[in-house]
């Protein structure tokens, strides 16, 4: 489907809220504790909407996330290199979540519209950029951040993969999911209101 800038604009806007509503809710929104962050899926879905934009809007996602992330560590009073998540392996949320807009991206280029095929490479393609870039976030706090105490193995890092491997899985595929049936049902009616043009042009 092609998207004029305005719709590119709307949805990048639109993805950006999700992930600001969500990723800020550690501390600077208190009523939205019950969601979880959605910065996973915002992601892979802009790689999939945003296919073709991505020399600015993945930029611009990923300086939100930092801007979201020093201003909920700041707004505790804290300073944002001396958290316990921030260390040098925080860079490597670049290629993480670079890794989940690749996906949506490749989804986009192959996927053939509304059919059981699609639906096939979402799942392989959302399972395959999702896998990277728990790897590459988990693996790099594991083993690069001060945060964790010494000695560290494979082991220990393994059984930390499996503690976190289900909620974070989960959280993505719930977004994914989601943006899956707003896809549908724009898609949908799309048609509905092409055809009801092509009919009042006879």
């Amino acid at each position: 489907m092609v998207k004029t800038l305005a719709q590119r604009l709307g949805i990048f806007v639109a993805l950006a809220a999700v992930m600001a509503a969500t990723r800020m809710h550690h501390s600077l929104l208190h009523h939205f504790d019950a969601l979880p962050d959605a910065s996973w899926g915002i992601f892979f879905l802009a790689g999939f909407w945003l296919r073709g934009s991505g020399r600015w809007a993945f930029p611009l996602l990923m300086a939100e996330a930092v801007l979201i992330d020093y201003l909920v560590i700041s707004g505790q009073g804290l300073d944002f290199w001396s958290h316990y998540c921030v260390s040098v392996a925080y860079w490597f949320l670049i290629p993480s979540y670079f890794s989940l807009w690749l996906g949506g991206s490749w989804l986009a280029r192959h996927q053939i519209g509304l059919r059981l095929q699609t639906l096939g490479m979402a799942v392989i393609a959302l399972a395959v950029s999702w896998a990277a870039c728990y790897l590459l976030s988990n693996g790099s706090f594991y083993w690069l951040s001060d945060s964790v105490p010494l000695p560290r193995n494979s082991a220990a890092w393994f059984a930390n993969l499996g503690d976190w491997y289900l909620p974070f899985l989960q959280t993505t595929a719930l977004y994914v999911g989601i943006g899956a049936v707003l896809h549908v049902l724009a898609v949908q009616i799309a048609r509905a209101l092409h055809a009801d043009q092509a009919k009042l042009s006879r």
